[in-house]
This record gives C-alpha cells, sequence and structure tokens, in this order.
C-alpha cells in the first residue's frame, strides 16, 4: 500500500506541476537602436494584448538580455514584444511588420531563447509629432471594458503662456494623428495642420488621440455586431470617452466643456463610432467629423438615427472619396436623407465627396483642415472672406497642391504674383482660363497672392499650404 500511495502522490504532483507550470522565456539580444533603460514587455492572448501590462515586463539581465517566467494556459500563444506601447511593438531589422509570433505551450517547466531583431518605430520615443504633443497616459485604464490605452493630447501653442480655456475635440485611431513612427500608413499632421491655423488667426484647440485596440479595434468601434467583424463594445467604449476620459480631461486642462466646443472625430470604424456617439449622445457633443464612415458595419446605424432623432442643434461633417469601396458614397448619401429625415436640417450637414478621394490616411489628412474648420469655425475660416466688398474668391483655404481663384471680376490677362511671408517675390504666372494654379513648388506656410482686377486694383489675400 507505501508504493501505490507513494505513486499516487507523485501523479499527483506530476499533474499538478503540468497544469500549472511555467514558461521562460529568454531574450538573447535586442537591437542596437533599443533606448538605453527601456522596458520590455510581453503582450499576447494571455494577457488580452495588453502592450504595457506590468505583471508581464521582461528582467533585465544588465548584459543585453532579457528574461521573464510565468504560466500561460496550455495550448497555443500569440505574441509580441514591446517597449510598452503598440507604437514601439518589435518589427523586422529594417522596421517592417512582423506577424505574430507562436508557440504551443504544453505545461510543465519550458525555456525558450529569442531574439528581437528590430523595432517598428526605430528605437525612437519621439518621432514626427511636435512639441505640443504629448503622451497624456501610455497606459490609461479604460475601466468599462477593463483594458488599458495610450492616450495622446494636443494642446494649443500658446497654452503654458495664457490662462485661456479651449475647445476639445475626442479622435480616434490616436496612432495615426500625429506621428509617422507610429502610424500604419501615413499620419493625419493634425499637429502641423493645427499649429499652421493658429500661426495665422486660429483660437486654437485641444486634441485628445485615443489609440484603437489593435486586435479589440472592431468591437470597440460599434455597438453593433457584424456576424463576419464582430463589434457589440462601442457602447462601453463610448461611455468610456464620456464618463472615464473626458472627466479626467476636463479635471486637469483648461477647457471648455459645454458640448457646444466638444466635438468627436473619427475615419472608417473610428467615423461609425464618433457618429454613434455624437448622435447617441447629443447633449454632450455638438459636432462629428464624419470621415469614410464604416456604415456598410450594420444597417442599424440608420434605425439608430430614425429612433434617437434629433434632440439638439448639431454639425456633421459627412465625407468620402469616390475611389472608395462601392458602398461608401451611397451609404454616405443615405446616411445624409436618413438625417433630414430625422429632423436635422441642410445647414447642419457639411455633404463632401471628391473624385479622387481614397480610403487612406493621405486623404484623411488632406481633409481634415477643412473639417476642422467648418465644425468648430476658427477666426482662420475668415481669411479667405475678408474684405467682402472685394468680389473675389480663393479656394481652397488652406490648400495642399492647388489653388483656385474665381475670376470673373479678374482681368484675364491678369498676373498672379506670390510672396512669402517675409514679402520677398517667390512666383508669378498669368491666371488661366479656368483660373487654377498649381503649387506643388511651394513649402508648407504662409503666403500673399497679390492679383488685379478689372478696374485695375490690386487685390491681396492671404493663403496656407498644408
Amino acid at each position: 500500500m507505501g508504493a501505490i500511495k507513494a505513486i499516487t502522490i507523485v501523479l499527483i504532483m506530476l499533474q499538478t506541476v503540468l497544469s500549472i507550470g511555467q514558461l521562460t522565456i529568454n531574450i538573447t539580444s535586442v537591437p542596437s537602436n533599443t533606448p538605453m533603460g527601456a522596458d520590455l514587455y510581453i503582450a499576447g492572448n494571455f494577457n488580452n494584448w495588453s502592450s504595457g501590462d506590468n505583471n508581464y515586463i521582461l528582467s533585465d539581465n544588465s548584459d543585453g538580455t532579457y528574461q521573464i517566467t510565468f504560466s500561460p494556459a496550455l495550448g497555443n500563444m500569440e505574441f509580441k514584444f514591446t517597449r510598452g506601447d503598440w507604437a514601439s511593438v518589435e518589427g523586422s531589422s529594417s522596421g517592417g511588420e512582423i506577424g505574430n509570433r507562436t508557440y504551443n505551450y504544453s505545461g510543465g517547466q519550458q525555456t525558450i531563447d529569442l531574439s528581437i531583431a528590430g523595432w517598428k518605430d526605430g528605437g525612437s520615443s519621439t518621432g514626427t509629432r511636435a512639441d505640443n504633443v504629448s503622451i497624456l497616459d501610455a497606459n490609461f485604464y479604460i475601466p468599462e471594458l477593463g483594458r488599458n490605452r495610450r492616450i495622446w493630447i494636443y494642446v494649443p501653442k500658446n497654452y503654458d503662456s495664457t490662462t485661456d480655456s479651449f475647445p476639445v475635440m475626442y479622435m480616434q485611431d490616436g496612432q495615426n494623428l500625429f506621428d509617422v513612427n507610429t502610424s500604419f500608413s501615413g499620419e493625419w499632421e493634425v499637429d502641423e495642420s493645427l499649429n499652421t491655423l493658429f500661426d495665422n488667426g486660429d483660437s486654437g484647440i485641444i486634441v485628445v488621440g485615443i489609440d484603437n485596440g489593435g486586435g479589440s479595434r472592431l468591437d470597440e468601434y460599434s455597438p453593433w455586431i457584424n456576424a463576419q467583424y464582430g463589434g457589440g463594445e462601442g457602447e462601453q467604449y463610448t461611455n468610456f470617452i464620456i464618463n472615464t476620459l473626458k472627466p479626467h480631461i476636463d479635471s486637469n486642462y483648461r477647457t471648455l466643456s459645454d458640448r457646444e466646443n466638444t466635438g468627436i472625430m473619427g475615419s472608417s470604424m473610428g467615423a461609425l463610432i464618433s457618429f454613434y456617439a455624437a448622435l447617441e449622445h447629443q447633449d454632450i457633443f455638438s459636432k462629428v467629423g464624419v470621415f469614410s464612415p464604416s456604415f456598410w458595419f450594420s444597417d442599424s446605424v440608420f434605425t439608430h438615427v430614425q429612433n434617437k432623432g434629433k434632440q439638439y442643434d448639431m454639425q456633421f461633417y459627412l465625407m468620402a472619396g469616390t475611389q472608395e469601396s462601392s458602398s461608401m458614397i451611397p451609404k454616405l448619401s443615405q446616411m445624409k436623407s436618413t438625417l433630414l429625415n430625422a429632423g436635422f436640417t441642410n445647414s447642419e450637414i457639411k455633404y463632401v465627396t471628391h473624385s479622387d478621394g481614397q480610403h487612406s490616411e493621405w486623404y484623411w489628412r488632406r481633409e481634415f483642415p477643412n473639417a476642422y474648420i467648418w465644425l468648430f469655425n476658427p477666426l482662420i475660416s475668415s481669411i479667405s472672406k475678408a474684405n467682402k466688398e472685394d468680389v473675389i474668391s480663393v479656394f481652397p483655404n488652406p490648400f495642399t497642391d492647388f489653388i483656385n481663384i474665381d475670376n470673373k471680376n479678374i482681368s484675364p490677362d491678369s498676373i498672379i504674383k506670390i510672396y512669402n511671408i517675409e514679402g520677398s517675390l517667390i512666383l508669378t504666372q498669368k491666371l488661366n482660363a479656368n483660373g487654377k494654379i498649381n503649387l506643388k513648388s511651394l513649402s508648407k506656410g504662409v503666403y500673399i497672392i497679390k492679383m488685379t482686377d478689372a478696374d485695375k486694383n490690386t487685390l491681396s489675400r492671404k493663403i496656407i499650404k498644408l
């Protein structure tokens, strides 16, 4: 009986070890551009892909190697290493994207040796973001979803030198807003655009950028479930913005916290959740930027508009390009009609389409300033409307590559002259018949354009290239 008992104890102990065993991962080498003193983390399906979970931080062996030991569940693991957020996730030796690592953990005490070839951000900690953009928190807790998320914040250039309070806009997909190093396929350059507008008369705004949740992005960005793609967590995510994030921002920054000064914006799925949040909480938001929205995700978005109806005056900036999916423009047009039927007026809806518009960051970057100007009506919006007695129009302003001049009151042989802000002449061109001027060669900045009207009066306008 003693031998049988001993064998039973051994079997029980072995079963225990197998069921609660430990996996040790040794990082034998890291890229040479790894910042000194950087913390390394492991994120995977075992910790809900939390990129900066302090329970999964690696120990620094002080010799260029790192180690972590933990107890994963039996079965297939997927994971990656980060320096605390998805902007600094590991990549190829050239910084390119790599797939998830996988390992089949069968229990017991196991050890594997791995190396990190490169970092997606090239080891950079600042990237291209402007000085007035900062990381509010790399791991801001979302109690409504039990997750952590990086939060960015942009403040006007004069924030530290004034006691003014500012409007606030909440934007989705924070990775793509300010920094090319953290973006998926190019940044929006929100900070550069707003800084240029500020330099030329805009009174300023605070922008709060919320990173998407990677694998949970589709779930968080729709309150409705799509049988193929997921969804269903949009209400909790919206509640996070309203009940947790907004109170934190209003308590720690000088904000104009009323609905008239609060907006929300996003593109694609980010546009869907921004639209939902604004409509669902018209008492919180008065304006919403809806770029290339994923209205295809669920027809419930149209029913939601009908059921909710108009409760407050709103501003909807609906925008998409004809080179996107075949359903994009029809769905956008359907939404405009749905909003009108729900009680909103034409003056509350800006409906914009572009023949060259694509489902891409470059398109949203180009159109961001115009959407911002219409939604928040900063002082800069009056630039092209100044001197109303001068019957002349220069548009768009700000612009990217081309400007158009309404030349019905301009001398047909008028010479257009472009000066830099210091007053130096940098370009002279005869106005052509269609009034379109190619200014691709100009650098970003502020310029003065001068021309002559039919009465030989010299007219001038300030223009801004983004």
